[in-house]
């Protein structure tokens, strides 16, 4: 008996060594490495420091109420046209005591899935009386705020708004608070640091699109101060968004990238 169990443990020391190798020899999902970002795109900072960075989907404080997949750091990555052209743009609002600050600029392709998700799930509107008060999420992708493709995930689309200066910090969003509707009045909805621009940033209603006839006032103004200096410096508004932004002509006018939003996407660039 004793030779016959030496033969077992024999065979069984090698087909677990036989196992291990075959292991090893299929790399696993999280072994592969990250993609890195080309070379024609940077981080903002590395152009101007000076532009304010609250970048939104790192945080709960969006209208999916969770950090966003892809969005490892916060920080804005940019093609470097993009960058340089909304550095130009800035040294135009510095002179005037105003700084843009940016809420998202490059989204990687796993982003826009997570929120194309999250649109699906109908039961999820944890997010709804802030965001989208007066939308049905059935709607989302009919009414045109949630597509499959992103042109911010092509590098030169950005999510931009103006700060008076000396700049106050937007405190910060405690989750479960209470929601306010994105479209009430400045002294009532969330207290962003920014200029009154009629609406805060994501909102999901006509009164977004930024020539909207309700907008007037000091609203409007401060609406055309960002339209008309980034449009100098190549930059196209969407007009269902004042805050929406992209630099013409796209140096990737067709390609959707994936690498995640982290230093390391960009370093050495």
């Amino acid at each position: 008996m004793t030779g016959l169990a030496s033969v077992f443990r024999g065979l069984a020391v090698s087909a677990a060594a036989g196992l291990l190798a075959a292991t090893a020899a299929v790399p696993s999902a999280q072994a592969r490495p990250e993609p890195k970002a080309p070379k024609e795109f940077v981080a903002l900072s590395s152009v101007d420091r000076t532009i304010i960075q609250e970048m939104r989907y790192t945080t709960e404080h969006n209208f999916v109420g969770e950090r966003v997949d892809g969005y490892r750091q916060p920080l804005c990555i940019l093609t470097r046209p993009a960058a340089e052209a909304l550095h130009r743009a800035q040294l135009k609002l510095l002179a005037r005591g105003y700084s843009l600050k940016v809420y998202d600029c490059y989204r990687p392709q796993r982003a826009v899935d997570h929120f194309v998700r999250w649109a699906q799930d109908l039961a999820d509107e944890r997010m709804k009386k802030e965001f989208y008060p007066r939308v049905d999420k059935s709607r989302l992708f009919e009414d045109g705020y949630i597509a499959e493709k992103s042109g911010h995930s092509r590098g030169s689309t950005l999510d931009v708004t103006i700060v008076r200066l000396p700049a106050a910090p937007t405190r910060p969003y405690m989750p479960g608070e209470t929601l306010v509707d994105c479209s009430a009045p400045r002294d009532q909805r969330f207290p962003d640091n920014s200029v009154d621009m009629g609406t805060g940033f994501d909102c999901f209603d006509t009164l977004s699109h930024t020539d909207d006839p309700r907008i007037q006032g000091v609203q409007r103004a401060n609406r055309q101060l960002l339209k008309g200096t980034l449009a100098e410096q190549g930059f196209v508004n969407l007009p269902e968004e004042w805050w929406h932004f992209t630099f013409k002509p796209e140096p990737f006018p067709s390609t959707f990238f994936d690498f995640p939003v982290a230093r390391r996407s960009v370093a050495g660039h």
